[in-house]
């Protein structure tokens, strides 16, 4: 295994996001107010996205403790400063369907609020009234937590210490799987959850052979891909590389899969792992602040001490910049790399 350079302590995570005053009321108490934050906000207020508007990436990571601070991989707002999951608002456009959007406040040292940013879990449309219909206080760090999660999605077929391949759904806390780094090890537990699947919940798809895969392998946005470069043809600098699946996406042979729900599933181990899924290596989840709110309450007191689904740093240092990833033939790039 080549030697990877020093890796970051604390995995950083994107939200697609629009400045609050992207957002204003067009009817109700607040008549002519941008986005606020929970204590301002009034029910059945009627909101919509400014003309033009533009999603911009908003990226953070878990600090001391379990707050959250804006990362230092660009996009918005100050990097260090302290970003608070504020609110998960539910708003209703005239077609009937709800759309939820998470609030997240920007605060400086001395605590006062620097920006407010709103992430719209499905897709906003420009001049279309939505009406606030819900305020939700409690959820906004489970909603995060989610995104959080790197998922397999049903009928993903994972690779047994036996040499068997396995649906994911048919895995049992106990069952050995086969590991890159560690040989063969115990799952310690298993999530599962149903969402919508839009916006920053709808899958990526990585058809068959794309990466070399032996089928069709859909994941969460945000899961990352284990490729070993026999040649570096991105030049990434090293052999050893994670990608994100969203990284991929070029609308052929990677892309996203709106529409309907989604049954995802998570993995947890020992420590954080490298496995083997429709015949290629990826990531299970990670267990830190970020992904606590869904754990159940022994898995959360495991966290206390090295255990569960703790960081490997020999993973972390090795995930790819976007940047190198923006082109369309990523992926065949990727798949040549590995092979050739």
């Amino acid at each position: 295994m080549s030697t990877p350079p020093t890796p970051s302590a604390n995995p950083s995570q994107r939200l697609p996001v629009y400045r609050a005053e992207q957002l204003r009321v067009t009817d109700g108490a607040n008549l002519g107010d941008c986005l606020s934050y929970a204590d301002e906000l009034v029910p059945d207020d009627v909101y919509e996205l400014r003309y033009g508007a533009e999603v911009q990436s908003l990226f953070f990571e878990v600090g001391d403790g379990s707050h959250y601070r804006i990362s230092d991989e660009g996009g918005l707002g100050v990097a260090g400063a302290s970003l608070v999951a504020d609110s998960v608002l539910t708003v209703m456009p005239p077609t009937g369907e709800t759309v939820e959007i998470l609030v997240l406040v920007e605060v400086d040292s001395e605590g006062h609020v620097v920006q407010i940013y709103a992430a719209p879990l499905a897709p906003l449309n420009e001049k279309t009234p939505y009406s606030l219909v819900g305020l939700d206080r409690q959820t906004a760090r489970l909603r995060m937590a989610q995104m959080a999660c790197v998922s397999f999605t049903r009928g993903t077929r994972i690779t047994l210490a036996s040499g068997k391949q396995c649906p994911i759904e048919d895995l049992k806390t106990g069952d050995r799987v086969l590991t890159r780094d560690d040989g063969a090890q115990e799952v310690r537990w298993i999530g599962s959850l149903t969402m919508r699947a839009v916006g920053e919940f709808a899958p990526i798809l990585i058809t068959a052979g794309t990466l070399n895969n032996t089928g069709d392998l859909m994941v969460s946005p945000d899961h990352r891909l284990f490729i070993y470069q026999r040649r570096d043809r991105i030049g990434a600098g090293r052999s050893e590389l994670l990608v994100r699946a969203r990284h991929l996406v070029n609308g052929d042979t990677v892309k996203n899969v709106e529409g309907g729900f989604v049954d995802y599933f998570q993995l947890l181990f020992d420590t954080h792992q490298i496995i083997f899924a429709e015949g290629i290596s990826a990531e299970t989840m990670q267990a830190d602040q970020r992904t606590r709110p869904v754990l159940p309450a022994d898995i959360k007191q495991a966290l206390q001490q090295p255990g569960p689904g703790q960081i490997s740093d020999r993973h972390q240092a090795f995930e790819v910049n976007e940047k190198l990833l923006s082109r369309p033939d990523a992926a065949d790039l990727l798949r040549r790399a590995s092979t050739k």
